[in-house]
């Protein structure tokens, strides 16, 4: 199986990246990341996804120019021809839905597509006719995936149309979820001056608050009903707690408020993550 790893990239003015004039920003960070990945890694397996703001020729074009090459998996904006083509799909959607009186039908197709100006090349995308009560809601993508699945896997059917929209493309959403704990739980992109370097510190200092509450809710919360909590959960019901410092000669001692409504859960997350720290003591 291909190494995977998740990569939480800031593009934008408050970039660790600087972006030379008229360069897009996209580019800029994917010709950043992509070479210091090949350098730990070399054949790593590198699937970019995004949605249709990121479907530009120039990404396309560059990510089939490399070698090894990068995938992607990108929304692709809906136009008349892609509708027409996807028409005998939908019709098929309609018809379930009519004919099982399900709130909505999904069927999935896949066809080979060129823009008429803005492509250099006929690519492959993948359809999603979905009809429901509002009526037909056609989407799309557009891939470098191998349709047949990749020939050192078994599983050949993981880049099929049905798949590749709904387990690869659509949990994307998940990772925008991700970062947004950071930003908004934890501040990220406060400029709390106009100095870019200490802005940059902040936003340092958020990623390891952002690192440190993922170990907690991995190691210390798992199986408790805040496995899944936010970094703004975790921060204001099980760390925001009250508590009276003691400072003496020897020692300075941290009382927590006994009448905490988390307190068992705070007891058993601390017991877990000194076991942690212990073991590898």
């Amino acid at each position: 199986m291909a190494n995977r790893c998740c990569l939480k990239t800031w593009v934008g003015a408050r970039s660790w990246l600087i972006f030379p004039a008229g360069r897009s920003p996209v580019m800029a960070a994917l010709e950043k990341i992509v070479p210091a990945i090949r350098k730990r890694c070399r054949w790593a397996r590198i699937i970019i996804r995004g949605d249709s703001g990121f479907c530009r020729e120039e990404i396309l074009a560059w990510c089939e120019r490399q070698a090894p090459v990068v995938y992607y998996c990108l929304g692709l904006a809906k136009n008349s021809v892609l509708v027409e083509r996807l028409g005998p799909a939908l019709a098929d959607a309609q018809a379930r839905r009519c004919l099982t009186g399900t709130a909505g039908a999904r069927v999935f197709t896949g066809f080979e597509y060129q823009t008429v100006k803005s492509w250099s090349r006929s690519r492959r995308v993948t359809g999603k006719a979905e009809v429901t009560a509002q009526g037909p809601n056609p989407r799309f993508l557009v891939t470098n995936l191998p349709a047949a699945g990749f020939e050192t896997e078994a599983d050949q059917t993981r880049f099929a149309p049905a798949r590749l929209y709904e387990h690869l493309y659509c949990p994307r959403g998940e990772m925008g979820n991700v970062l947004k704990q950071q930003v908004l739980d934890l501040q990220a992109d406060r400029l709390s001056t106009r100095h870019q370097g200490s802005n940059q510190l902040r936003l340092w200092l958020a990623t390891f608050a952002d690192l440190l509450l993922e170990r907690v809710r991995t190691l210390g919360l798992a199986g408790t009903d805040r496995a899944q909590a936010t970094a703004g959960s975790i921060r204001l019901k099980l760390l925001k707690v009250a508590g009276q410092v003691r400072v003496s000669v020897r020692r300075v001692q941290v009382q927590l408020s006994s009448a905490c409504p988390l307190a068992s859960l705070f007891r058993r997350c601390h017991q877990r993550l000194m076991r942690l720290s212990h073991a590898s003591g």
